[in-house]
């Protein structure tokens, strides 16, 4: 029997409520509420692709030519987005996460970015994934471990759906006051208010054609909370909730997702891309000090 390319499963789960997570990525592979699937699958001999549902340390999107400025000293990562020169995804997007605790319904697994070529710095990284009465909540803890003031970004790159529902024909919506124009490297060169073409804040038809568009200026609820919302036909509506310090929404759109006409990723991201270069909402962890985010999904009928 062929190996599964993104390691062992992880599966939690409380009343109708199942989750599936990878070891390679700690990606979310799965979410089912009842009978109905909430992330696109994927054939089980099919590596993650697209980056579905990894997280993305320490750094989320991309890095110009996998080149940065580390206060006057230039640093260059690999280049792992060879159509574009770039460094893409940060460093733990094929890395072997390990299970520290697991219970029927939360799953914390942990892989440390150690130093190395372009980021001589060293971050304990955990995930944990709980399944709670409001859905499933994803929390990320990050720690300085080594010395120096590590530069740090978080997001993380999970595709949705509603299995009983085509794709193309889910709407979602998403308000925000500005979005970032990209070059033909994939990298911000503007940040500009959000006009007719990129403006989410009525529900639109997401239909087939490609987008990949970041979201900056989200409104927050009480809870301090931002939120893009995906959307059927018949009124059921997915949520995807960003906390405290994820303060950009990437919506990405795809035809190149195996076994789907068109896919679509909702991604919370502390900082947008080439965040290592342009400063935008990069913080500098200090030697002992911690970093927690939390996100999550909702599922209404």
């Amino acid at each position: 029997m062929a190996s599964d390319p993104t390691g062992t499963r992880f599966s939690i789960r409380s009343g109708d409520i199942t989750a599936e997570i990878t070891e390679v990525g700690a990606a979310l592979r799965a979410l089912r509420v009842g009978g109905v699937d909430l992330v696109p699958g994927y054939p089980d001999d099919t590596a993650t692709p697209a980056a579905s549902g990894v997280v993305l340390v320490p750094w989320p999107n991309r890095i110009r030519d996998g080149r940065w400025d580390d206060r006057g000293e230039i640093r260059q990562l690999a280049i792992t987005e060879p159509k574009f020169g770039n460094a893409s995804h940060g460093l733990l997007r094929y890395a072997a996460y390990r299970a520290e605790s697991q219970s029927a319904d939360a799953l914390t697994l942990r892989a440390d970015v150690f130093p190395q070529t372009g980021y001589p710095y060293h971050l304990e990284n955990r995930v944990t994934y709980r399944i709670t009465a409001e859905g499933l909540h994803v929390s990320h803890a990050i720690t300085n471990v080594g010395a120096g003031d590590a530069p740090v970004a978080v997001g993380t790159h999970p595709y949705f759906c509603i299995s009983d529902v085509d794709t193309a024909d889910l709407a979602v919506q998403l308000d925000a006051q500005t979005w970032f124009r990209l070059d033909d490297k994939n990298i911000p060169v503007a940040e500009e208010r959000v006009d007719a073409a990129h403006d989410l804040s009525v529900p639109r038809r997401i239909g087939h054609e490609a987008r990949d568009a970041a979201y900056a200026g989200l409104p927050r609820d009480d809870a301090d909370r931002a939120q893009a919302h995906l959307l059927a036909p018949d009124g059921r509506r997915l949520t995807v909730w960003a906390g405290t310090g994820f303060d950009y929404l990437q919506v990405f759109v795809t035809d190149r997702f195996p076994g789907h006409e068109v896919a679509v990723a909702i991604e919370p991201m502390t900082a947008p891309a080439d965040a290592f270069n342009s400063g935008r909402s990069l913080r500098r962890l200090a030697s002992g000090a911690d970093w927690t985010l939390e996100w999550g999904v909702t599922y209404r009928a």
